[in-house]
């Protein structure tokens, strides 16, 4: 059977994201929405005060010579200006895509190189990345400007984008935004934001306006309990912005639903673990969104006992798995309500939502949003039957364009008619509620983050004494690591151990990529004819490695007593 959502189509908008969040009949918000953590009363945002910005940023790229469809690359950790370089690029007809800010200089490279980046904006902080990286990815110079939350001196004669790039307030005043047809709102891309979808190496996803409006307008309608959401009955929130805003889920809330919902959103530079709940009791927060990682940490680590939290109403998590007994357990010790989401890059952020209001303790991630729906099939491509699982099949109007000059990737991902194969297995009841309880796809999630193994693999055989390897993830206590098994070369064995190769990819990667759930050296890593790595494998071989390291654990802490 094919599922629908059980809510009434909503009457999407199809427009420049702009127009949607600045109608031109309403009076841009002039209260601060967007606040520096570390300086809220010096460093803070209205979206009035953003939009001069913004129209000064789009000013300057046109200026520049960038033509519709071209990218800019944002390469900065979090800061409250990132909401400005997001909504100008794309306002103006461009393509934003992030970039970790922990990445390396061969993975800046990657993404400059995928996405043909014509220009860069870049912290100061990771300056010297950029500049290494550009000419490899035939980036000029003088196309790289400085981009923080304050004016900067010139570095190496790199200017900073207010003085070399934006335009003038005058210039702010006389600009207009491109106004799309619904045909153009649906065929322009809007972001680049990078996915492993269901197996191989990262591939950039292709986001529309559409897409993002529409994700908006689900996810409103979910959050608030299907009652149509106004400004003057809004619920009095504050929302904590730590999620990175190279990522899917902190541009939709941190960006797109606090200009929407005008919702104070104090952001963090860095997550720390203190600092976070420190802002927490500060700010008086009273909704987060999160990641299962956290929620560890809420549970597990004893700092949190020395903040006061009570602030926090509701939690929604999601961009991994939540074990129930985790989400019951923290809902327990903190009085909160917690709902589960389900999303990912390719639809936009999410297409599964708890609605507003429900209590819930079975783990389930919530019903499908309004305007999708989807299917569950077996292995032959059959629909399974009501409460039986199979890999979830979505579509909807926030299902993705597909993959950046990737024909290959999009044609095994998205059907001709619009049917996205997520990788996902779930199952769901006669009520409409889905679970999430399997992953086809090869990609790890670490603190939320993906990986992908082919990555990894393509640089452990950059070692000398590599002859093989395989990555898979480990899970050990709700939490997932990558894993390398690893067969050297004849010549290499006895000269090397696990933990030199483990070392050794430490400055290839970034630090959610590193091998933090060990390497193994095994005589073959296990293939199929055809040469694929047999993951099926793989992961009994984590699974099992998982238990033995439980159970050293266990034993060892029993001899301790």
């Amino acid at each position: 059977m094919t599922y629908t959502s059980l809510y009434p189509d909503l009457d999407i908008p199809k427009k420049n994201i702009l127009s949607y969040l600045f109608p031109k009949n309403e009076t841009p918000y002039e209260e601060p929405i967007w606040y520096d953590t570390r300086d809220p009363t010096g460093k803070n945002l209205s979206p009035a005060q953003a939009l001069v910005w913004i129209k000064k940023l789009a000013f300057g790229l046109e200026c520049f010579g960038l033509r519709r469809g071209d990218v800019v690359m944002i390469f900065t950790p979090n800061q409250i200006f990132v909401p400005v370089a997001y909504l100008g690029i794309v306002g103006a007809g461009y393509v934003f895509s992030g970039t970790n800010p922990g990445y390396t200089v061969p993975e800046v490279v990657h993404q400059l190189s995928n996405t043909e980046a014509k220009l860069i904006l870049v912290h100061p902080t990771l300056l010297n990345t950029a500049l290494e990286a550009a000419p490899k990815a035939k980036v000029p110079r003088c196309n790289i400007f400085l981009f923080s939350d304050v004016e900067n001196e010139t570095i190496d004669g790199v200017q900073d984008w207010r003085r070399g790039l934006a335009g003038s307030d005058e210039d702010a005043a006389r600009y207009t935004w491109p106004e799309f047809s619904p045909d153009e709102s649906t065929t322009t891309v809007a972001t680049i934001n990078y996915s492993s979808g269901t197996t191989g190496m990262p591939k950039g996803v292709c986001v529309s306006h559409a897409n993002l409006i529409a994700n908006v307008d689900q996810t409103v309608f979910m959050r608030y309990a299907h009652k149509p959401y106004a400004f003057e009955n809004r619920p009095q929130e504050r929302w904590i912005g730590f999620l990175p805003l190279y990522h899917a889920y902190g541009q939709l809330y941190t960006i797109l639903m606090a200009v929407k919902l005008r919702v104070p959103i104090y952001i963090m530079g860095e997550f720390r673990y203190e600092d976070f709940l420190h802002s927490i009791g500060k700010f008086k927060i009273t909704s987060l969104q999160i990641a299962p990682p956290i929620l560890v940490m809420l549970s597990k680590r004893p700092e949190t006992q020395r903040y006061d939290l009570r602030s926090v109403r509701d939690i929604l998590c999601g961009a991994a798995p939540l074990g129930r007994e985790l989400q019951n357990e923290c809902q327990r010790r903190f009085n909160v309500q917690i709902n589960q989401g389900w999303g990912m890059t390719e639809v936009t952020c999410g297409a599964f939502h708890m609605p507003g209001g429900v209590q819930d303790d079975t783990g389930s991630v919530g019903q499908l949003d309004p305007n999708c729906e989807c299917k569950l099939l077996d292995d032959d491509g059959k629909e399974v039957a009501l409460g039986e699982p199979g890999e979830l099949y979505i579509r909807g109007p926030n299902i993705c364009m597909g993959y950046w000059r990737n024909d290959e990737a999009t044609r095994e991902s998205l059907s001709s008619d619009g049917w996205l194969r997520t990788g996902d297995v779930a199952t769901c009841d006669k009520k409409g509620y889905f679970w999430i309880v399997d992953r086809k796809k090869e990609l790890i999630k670490v603190n939320a983050l993906q990986v992908a193994p082919a990555e990894l693999e393509g640089v452990l055989l950059e070692n000398e004494h590599v002859a093989d390897a395989a990555v898979v993830g480990i899970t050990l206590k709700s939490e997932e690591f990558p894993r390398a098994y690893v067969t050297i070369h004849e010549t290499s064995k006895g000269r090397v151990a696990p933990v030199d190769i483990q070392k050794w990819i430490v400055a290839r990667v970034a630090k959610h990529k590193r091998l933090t759930g060990g390497v193994v050296f095994v005589d073959v890593v296990p293939k199929l004819a055809s040469g694929k790595i047999q993951r099926k494998v793989m992961r009994e071989w984590a699974e099992r490695d998982a238990a033995d390291i439980l159970r050293q654990r266990e034993a060892g802490s029993k001899a301790k007593l």
